[in-house]
């Protein structure tokens, strides 16, 4: 009975409002402060303005500039969908679609070369269940906005369907997928990018992680050696599953990091949906003792989901918690160090280690229980 009113208030969303529209406004260009997204697709096109749910055969590369609104507090995201006001909502101000993978390739390579060399990185976002394309535009670009992110942000947008009902939909479109999120691995590291950050949420890490066991059985160690890091925020994934991918990826990428939460009803209600409602999803805190012997860190940000926007999305709307995202490109080192030097790149947060090695994220009032 307690997860009622979560199903009912997803019911109410999926009447409500059509998700799916997101005009461009070049006029919010003069508005907002504006930050460039690369986004790579497997979703079918359906107008000028729209790629749905539809699976598309052929992946699609495109550039996307986001407006975000003036006067808005780090870690929230306010949609306007089909009528969007610049001033107070994430607006999609100009998209471009590459004719091919090499004019991407191209457009990537002298953007970065913009950069300092340390900075030529890329950070590829993949979304979870019921998301728009332009809904995982607006989030990458509020993150990276957010934590001030070196480098160039890119989506993968996999055709999820946009619908809080569609969940076995979402859970076979991920798998769909796999072979596009290969591709752009590929056609990022071609352009020259001089490291690459994965980072997935919720249903994306079953993406990911089927993505990278496939490049492993192609090319044993590619990931070890192409990948900066990967991150699994709430990931939504069976751990049975998670140990067997882990155990077929012959080196995994450093660092290689999980965020968890004891307070994500999302992944309850997944594991209902999937009948495995009396084991834990990789994301929920109780798993942390089934996978502390892997070669991963655990990260428990538990004490932060009650005054994060989203519970099932902790580190990107909790402002407490974005100044350790942006030291996200630094964990490869920090994670050699002791836990001081980690605790001191994060402001406002205390640093522990928990009974399963995992790493413990808590307000500094709360540092004493």
């Amino acid at each position: 009975m307690k997860h009622i009113g979560l199903v009912l208030a997803f019911l109410a969303l999926a009447g409500c409002v059509d998700r799916s529209a997101s005009p461009t406004v070049p006029e919010a260009l003069e508005i907002g402060s504006n930050y460039r997204v690369f986004a790579a697709s497997t979703r079918l096109p359906e107008g000028p303005d729209s790629f749905g749910y539809r699976r598309s055969d052929q992946l699609r590369y495109l550039n996307l500039t986001v407006s975000i609104p003036p006067n808005r507090e780090p870690g929230t995201l306010r949609f306007g969908y089909g009528n969007p006001n610049p001033q107070r909502n994430f607006t999609m101000a100009n998209r471009e679609i590459f004719p091919d993978a090499a004019a991407f390739r191209a457009d990537l390579r002298h953007t970065m070369n913009a950069h300092p060399l340390k900075n030529k990185e890329v950070t590829i976002f993949v979304h979870g269940f019921n998301a728009t394309q332009s809904e995982t535009a607006f989030r990458a670009a509020q993150l990276a906005h957010d934590i001030d992110m070196p480098g160039e942000m890119m989506v993968y947008s996999w055709p999820s369907r946009g619908n809080p009902l569609a969940y076995a939909y979402d859970s076979d479109s991920a798998l769909f997928a796999r072979d596009g999120l290969e591709q752009t691995l590929r056609e990022v590291k071609a352009a020259g990018a001089r490291r690459i950050l994965l980072v997935a949420h919720s249903m994306g890490s079953l993406l990911t992680m089927e993505t990278l066991r496939q490049l492993d059985i192609k090319d044993p160690g590619w990931a070890g050696r192409n990948l900066g890091g990967v991150i699994l925020i709430s990931p939504d994934l069976d751990v049975d599953v998670f140990r067997k991918q882990m155990s077929l990826i012959s080196n995994p990428p450093r660092p290689f990091v999980v965020f968890v939460s004891a307070k994500d009803k999302i992944l309850n209600l997944s594991a209902r949906l999937r009948g495995t409602h009396n084991t834990p999803r990789l994301g929920n805190r109780s798993s942390a003792q089934l996978v502390s012997d892997l070669p991963i860190e655990i990260v428990d940000t538990t004490e932060f989901s009650d005054t994060a926007g989203s519970a099932h999305f902790v580190p990107a709307t909790s402002p407490a918690l974005l100044a350790m995202l942006q030291g996200a490109r630094q964990m490869n080192r920090t994670f050699r160090q002791d836990e001081t030097s980690f605790e001191s790149m994060i402001v406002g947060v205390s640093v522990e280690r928990g009974p399963d090695s995992e790493i413990i994220l808590r307000p500094l009032s709360d540092s004493s229980r």
